[in-house]
């Protein structure tokens, strides 16, 4: 008998192994003292890939995994309604701990533009990350060389100026053009906004003089800007940026301080463990030398706010977003 109980505990550790073997934990030990790695995340983005929720999400995997804090991150895009499909798909992975969505101020105007049965409400909030400012762009062959010869001429004609941007309408680069055509008395309606699903689809239509002007992210066209392909003649934000030889709207009598935010969120009804080694992953990365460098890269304003203070972010913005909506008669 207990020769059998020998067995049976050899059996019963070998079986335990094999186990921890064949099934990895979502966190697993580090090859140093900074702490567990998350392992096998997926990341959802809810629109095209070139867009800034795309930059985003692929910035900040590469940079966890370089910094030892992830491995085997997996991104991948989900695009349509202006990221409320994405949403959509979050919301129905209820309690799954390894996935998140890199998301921003465009899925909260989309979701009452696109009327979603699903809002971020319902989501689990776990990181803002960063702000950025939308620039305004026009190609490198452009008859406009500066913002006031735009803005003329758009006054002039305002139906005959499509202005392209990388979100559907309440989206950040709806609401920029929206708020200077309001600066310069020029009815919102007025406007012919042409939505493209991230930054990535409306470059070629700028590039190509499809549409008058694009409005979009700094991040996702900092390569063609210093190729040469295309002209920044306007910054929405308070400040200039940085190797960006461009004025600010307000510098160029314009009245509009506008800035677009992109953070982390992961479906209901999660673990509190599970939201608790998200929320650690992402204020780790945030301290991380990685990020400092994607920032700077990037020209990204840091922003980091984890967790429930990210969740009181996001229900003032919704406020803030309905109300801008409503006053420029869009909601």
């Amino acid at each position: 008998m207990r020769w059998i109980t020998v067995i049976e505990r050899v059996a019963a550790a070998v079986a335990a192994l094999a186990a921890v073997l064949l099934v990895p934990p979502l966190v697993s030990g580090g090859d140093d003292d900074t702490g567990p790695r998350l392992r096998g995340l997926r990341v959802l983005v809810p629109n095209s890939p070139g867009g800034g929720y795309d930059v985003t999400a692929r910035t900040a995997a590469k940079a966890a995994e370089e910094a030892d804090l992830a491995s085997a991150v997996e991104v991948f895009n989900l695009p349509g309604a202006g990221g409320t499909v994405g949403l959509g798909r979050l919301v129905n992975e209820r309690g799954n701990g390894k996935l998140v969505m890199s998301m921003g101020l465009g899925v909260v105007g989309s979701v009452y533009t696109n009327k979603s049965p699903s809002s971020l409400a319902d989501t689990t909030p776990i990181a803002k990350l960063i702000e950025e400012p939308d620039i305004v762009v026009v190609a490198k062959d452009s008859p406009y060389s500066d913002i006031g010869e735009l803005l003329a001429a758009w006054k002039a004609k305002p139906g005959a100026l499509p202005v392209g941007g990388g979100s559907s309408p309440g989206g950040p680069d709806h609401l920029a053009p929206m708020l200077m055509a309001q600066a310069v008395d020029l009815a919102p309606k007025s406007v012919n906004y042409v939505p493209f699903d991230g930054g990535g689809e409306l470059l070629a239509s700028v590039l190509g003089g499809k549409v008058a002007f694009g409005v979009s992210g700094v991040g996702e066209y900092r390569d063609q800007i210093q190729a040469g392909e295309l002209r920044v003649l306007a910054v929405t934000g308070p400040r200039r940026i940085p190797g960006i030889d461009a004025p600010t709207l307000q510098e160029s009598g314009v009245d509009v301080a506008f800035t677009n935010w992109r953070g982390v969120v992961a479906p209901p009804g999660i673990s509190d463990g599970d939201r608790q080694r998200l929320i650690d992953l992402f204020t780790r990365l945030h301290g991380s030398q990685q990020w400092r460098d994607a920032l700077e890269r990037n020209g990204w304003t840091d922003a980091f706010q984890p967790g429930a203070e990210f969740g009181a972010f996001l229900a003032a913005e919704n406020d803030r977003v309905a109300g801008v909506l409503k006053e420029l008669g869009l909601a």
